[in-house]
């Protein structure tokens, strides 16, 4: 009896100091933010940004759209005062100014069927007018859009850069394990450059979000002034969090306006506003790497092996994905140094996922699912077949690779003998540092594909492949890109059998190139046919196929493609994958 007592009391004991931790867990709760991953790899441009997004003019331009508020500029940002305000006040061209706007669109959470219905409306314009009405329907949440226009100069270019290589180190941004030179990275898929950014720059981007009365008074000084509920709800855009690690995922203003750090975030329940200082100082504390970025990924990420090594190989590939634990919008998968194989993947694990492919030589990969962003880095020799992307492709510093892909917007830099055979309802952009590139209209089609286009809201009109745009360039002539030769003009065959209704490239081909088709699909008929009425013996039709078959291993050899047909044969299976 005397045990049963005192294991009732030791439960009772425990439940009470359970029950007194855990108020001082709710107390002093580990809020722990970071910032968004697809903002910057999506959202930011990879070019140096117009000189008129500086801090100066962005200022002016915040107290200018709170002044207009009858004319669609706050708290709602319309197309058409954008459009002023770009092309009259900023001095932008009007198909630049439309493509940040376009852009920003892009990142918001739209359902596949609105941005279907947008398609086709837009497929409908037949002048310019016409398609300026439609824009005009359009409107963007005007302070997270000034932070958009912050937040492009990301890549701007620094003298001091330009010189030595490399930025000044920052005790405030760089920790030791992760110093590293910033010459040789790509900023918009580097998670730390991220993070840096938003530390150094925190008290500009607030002051774009006060009040005008409030930024008059910043410009002396920021400790008196104050930050709206609206305001730090913007913020949203840039940063998102945790409460105590527990798998939810919060915007920030909904942390920032939990009970139990009201006083430490600056929250007054009487003006119902922040203290600049304090919100500041707090974002400042609890700002930390991002949990669900390609960096974490490639380190804690569950590692993939989509295909046998290749014998005789120097490098290991490295294949992660977080897409087992990341929350709806936060799939990341890394691959990295693939060498010399073939790789395929259609499922779950990658729908909605953000792909970063790095260094990857004398490859072919397909990842044929609906995914979320994709970029390509420092890739050779390679060609990328994959399934509808719901925002950008994004190509950089490669050599000699092939794109085959359906995306909302397709850009390259630095990059040469690079060709894109896309369908893209928008105008694909040729950044800086290009040679050499060719656009060829989409060519091939999988069992799945139409499936996977309703579900990133991508219809086969409007499609501008055949309309390169050039950013941050005097001219873009011949030399820099060329549309695909009818007569070089083959249609793409993926080699895997799937399931799915789709049996033919969606939207066709180009009259031009299908001409081009059909010519060819005659002459193979025409030469059967020779063959065919030859009367040849059995023995001169043996010989014929040899002599044939010895000159297409000689073609496939001097081409390349028999590195892709032998890594295509399944490799022998192990008694212990036999046993998995």
């Amino acid at each position: 009896m005397q045990v049963v007592v005192l294991s009732i009391s030791i439960t009772f004991v425990f439940c009470e100091l359970k029950y007194i931790f855990f108020l001082v867990d709710m107390e002093q709760p580990n809020v722990r933010l970071w910032v968004k991953y697809e903002t910057f790899i999506v959202g930011v441009l990879q070019i140096p940004p117009p000189s008129k997004f500086s801090m100066h003019y962005l200022r002016k331009m915040a107290t200018y759209v709170r002044t207009k508020t009858a004319d669609g500029s706050y708290p709602r940002l319309s197309w058409l005062m954008w459009r002023h305000i770009a092309c009259g006040k900023l001095q932008l061209a009007e198909n630049l100014a439309w493509m940040y706007f376009e852009t920003f669109d892009s990142l918001l959470d739209k359902t596949a069927e609105e941005r279907l219905e947008w398609a086709e409306a837009a497929s409908h314009c037949r002048s310019h007018e016409e398609i300026e009405k439609l824009r005009n329907k359009l409107s963007v949440d005007t302070l997270q859009f000034l932070l958009f226009l912050y937040v492009q100069q990301l890549n701007k270019v620094s003298l001091r850069t330009s010189l030595i290589g490399e930025e000044w180190p920052s005790p405030r941004s760089r920790s030791p394990d992760l110093d590293r030179k910033s010459g040789s990275q790509n900023k918009n898929t580097d998670d730390h450059n991220h993070l840096a950014f938003i530390l150094n720059h925190l008290s500009e981007l607030l002051e774009l979000l006060l009040d005008p009365e409030q930024l008059t008074a910043s410009a002396h000084s920021t400790h008196e002034s104050l930050i709206s509920v609206e305001a730090v709800k913007a913020l949203s855009f840039l940063m998102e969090g945790t409460i105590n690690q527990n798998g939810i995922v919060y915007p920030v203003h909904e942390l920032a306006l939990w009970q139990p750090i009201l006083a430490t975030c600056g929250y007054s329940k009487l003006s119902k506003m922040f203290s600049f200082y304090k919100l500041q100082a707090w974002l400042k504390s609890v700002l930390g790497s991002n949990p669900f970025g390609s960096a974490v990924c490639l380190q804690k990420g569950k590692k993939l092996a989509w295909a046998q090594q290749v014998e005789g190989t120097t490098k290991r590939a490295k294949i992660a994905c977080n897409t087992y634990t990341a929350p709806k919008g936060h799939k990341v998968v890394v691959m990295t140094q693939v060498y010399k194989q073939t790789l395929a993947k259609s499922s779950d694990q990658l729908n909605g996922a953000h792909v970063k492919i790095h260094r990857c030589n004398d490859s072919y990969i397909y990842l044929l699912s609906p995914l979320r962003s994709v970029s390509i880095e420092k890739c050779r020799n390679s060609t990328f077949v994959l399934g509808p992307v719901q925002t950008s492709i994004h190509i950089h510093s490669c050599d000699n690779v092939k794109i085959i892909a359906i995306c909302h917007r397709l850009s390259t830099s630095s990059s040469t003998l690079c060709t894109f055979h896309c369908l893209t309802p928008t105008y694909p952009l040729i950044m800086s540092g290009n040679t050499s590139l060719i656009f060829g209209p989409y060519h091939t089609y999988y069992p799945m594909l139409e499936d996977h286009m309703a579900r990133t809201g991508i219809a086969t009109l409007p499609n501008y492949w055949d309309k390169p745009m050039c950013i941050g360039l005097d001219n873009c002539e011949t030399p820099v890109y060329q549309l695909l030769s009818p007569k070089e003009f083959y249609v793409f065959v993926i080699p895997f059998e799937m399931e799915g209704d789709t049996t033919e490239i969606p939207g066709g081909l180009p009259p031009q190139y299908e001409k081009a088709k059909r010519h060819r699909e005659q002459k193979i008929q025409i030469w059967q046919k020779t063959v065919k009425e030859a009367g040849l013996s059995k023995e001169q039709r043996k010989q014929f196929q040899n002599l044939v078959e010895q000159q297409f291993r000689e073609w496939l050899a001097l081409t390349g493609h028999r590195q892709q047909l032998d890594s295509l044969i399944p490799a022998p299976t192990s008694p212990k994958q036999a046993a998995a």
